[in-house]
């Protein structure tokens, strides 16, 4: 009987995760810095880049967009997920969440459903004015595309900062960590793809998680010039997804 009394009250998934998901965003629209800096970088980048001259130095108008669409994706993902995982662990959030009905997958999926949607966000915010800034026309299609690699391209990064939390337990740690991954990757990014720091670390950068989500994001905007490069990034892609989830699964901690 108590069985099915536990069973009848017990609130269901949906429920659960509606719950959690509205908690989640208000958390989120809380933290008005993370969101500001999401998209303030990469709009700025947007406007340093504005020029004909600085678009080819990084390939054209299209890789131009997608990095800058990457650094978006990077600041919500390490800088926002990772570090917010880390402090909700610290304090114990995720303890006294352990003891509702609510399942751990559920957890973590209403948080990584939260990003998501923001990484769409900003995807759309800058692929619009980048494509007014940059005098593309874009169709329908296009911009569905990009949105879809933005959630690929966001996974890249939210597999990143799940593999830093995993990986550091302290929220102090986690922070710093991620600040310099975060500095490493933009800046070494940027250098490196305009050709500033020799051809043997463009093709590095080339391969980093920022080049091959930005290689994405052009291949998109100009599909009829998708090659051997364009299909070679979307494997990296997912070898980056299934290997930092994998770690920061394996060596994550609740408590």
């Amino acid at each position: 009987m108590i069985n099915t009394e536990a069973t009848i009250y017990s609130p269901s998934i949906r429920r659960v995760l509606t719950a959690l998901f509205q908690a989640d965003l208000i958390v989120l629209v809380k933290n008005r810095l993370n969101l500001v800096m999401s998209f303030l970088l990469p709009v700025l980048m947007l406007y340093l880049t504005n020029s004909e001259k600085a678009a080819k130095s990084f390939g054209g108008s299209e890789f131009v967009i997608g990095l800058c669409i990457a650094v978006g994706l990077i600041s919500t993902s390490i800088m926002g997920y990772a570090v917010s995982v880390a402090r909700d662990r610290e304090i114990g959030v995720f303890q006294r969440l352990r003891v509702t009905p609510a399942a751990t997958w559920t957890i973590m999926v209403s948080r990584l459903a939260i990003r998501v949607m923001f990484n769409l966000v900003i995807a759309a915010v800058v692929l619009f004015i980048g494509a007014r800034m940059h005098h593309l026309s874009l169709s329908v299609e296009q911009y569905g595309l990009v949105l879809a690699i933005s959630i690929l391209g966001g996974a890249v990064f939210l597999s990143i900062g799940q593999a830093l939390a995993g990986l550091v337990k302290s929220s102090d740690a986690v922070n710093s960590t991620g600040r310099l991954l975060y500095i490493f990757l933009v800046l070494f990014s940027v250098l490196g793809l305009n050709g500033s720091l020799g051809s043997s670390i463009e093709t590095l950068a080339r391969w980093l998680p920022v080049g091959t989500v930005m290689t994405l994001f052009a291949g998109v905007l100009h599909l009829a010039a998708w090659g051997t490069r364009d299909t070679q990034s979307l494997a990296a892609c997912a070898g980056y997804i299934v290997v930092c989830a994998v770690v920061g699964v394996r060596w994550f901690r609740w408590d």
